[in-house]
């Protein structure tokens, strides 16, 4: 009778084991609080977008890190290089920056952060901690302090206007110009 009343309480305790182990319980719970546009639709890491028009090479981007995100269609990137090229299809200048961004959209590029520039035949050098690259009409832009150095000279000033090639450029408020010994 004993052994009998232990079986059935053995089965008693398996029972109960097992409608506690229902669904309900053994499903893991998931996190929806996670706002769904901040998620990068794609990333990539050591990047490499070239830029044509026409079938003409205008510029190759490369970064070590890249995020792509739908909204808004934009990519953002960190350590960023890009090399510019001629109508000949020759390297014509670099830029260097800590972190950029393309504009989906238009393929507008920003610098950010120690952006450097220089062409590579007349060694122009242009530092700024942020600019714009416009695609539209191939220009580099910036509202932010410059300074350019050539063989000859220092100018620094707020606001650049200048072909991707820094062969012509306008700073719009000069604060500072100088010559080189160099240029004596």
């Amino acid at each position: 009778m004993i052994k009998i009343k232990a079986k059935y309480v053995f089965i008693l305790i398996i029972s109960v084991f097992f409608i506690q182990c229902n669904n309900e319980n053994i499903k893991p719970k998931v996190d929806l609080t996670m706002e769904e546009e901040n998620i990068p639709i794609l990333e990539s890491w050591n990047s490499k977008i070239i830029f044509t028009d026409n079938g003409n090479l205008k510029a190759i981007l490369y970064t070590d890190y890249m995020e792509a995100y739908e909204s808004p269609k934009e990519k953002l990137l960190k350590n960023v290089k890009v090399e510019f090229f001629n109508s000949l299809g020759n390297k014509s200048s670099q830029l260097t920056s800590k972190k950029g961004k393309i504009d989906d959209a238009t393929q507008d590029m920003y610098a950010l952060d120690s952006v450097v520039a220089v062409n590579d035949s007349s060694h122009v050098k242009l530092e700024t901690d942020e600019l714009m690259w416009r695609k539209a009409d191939e220009k580099i832009v910036s509202e932010k302090f410059v300074r350019i150095t050539t063989e000859t000279e220092v100018i620094e000033g707020f606001g650049l206007v200048s072909d991707q090639n820094i062969e012509n450029y306008v700073i719009k408020n000069v604060t500072y110009q100088t010559t080189t010994s160099k240029a004596k």
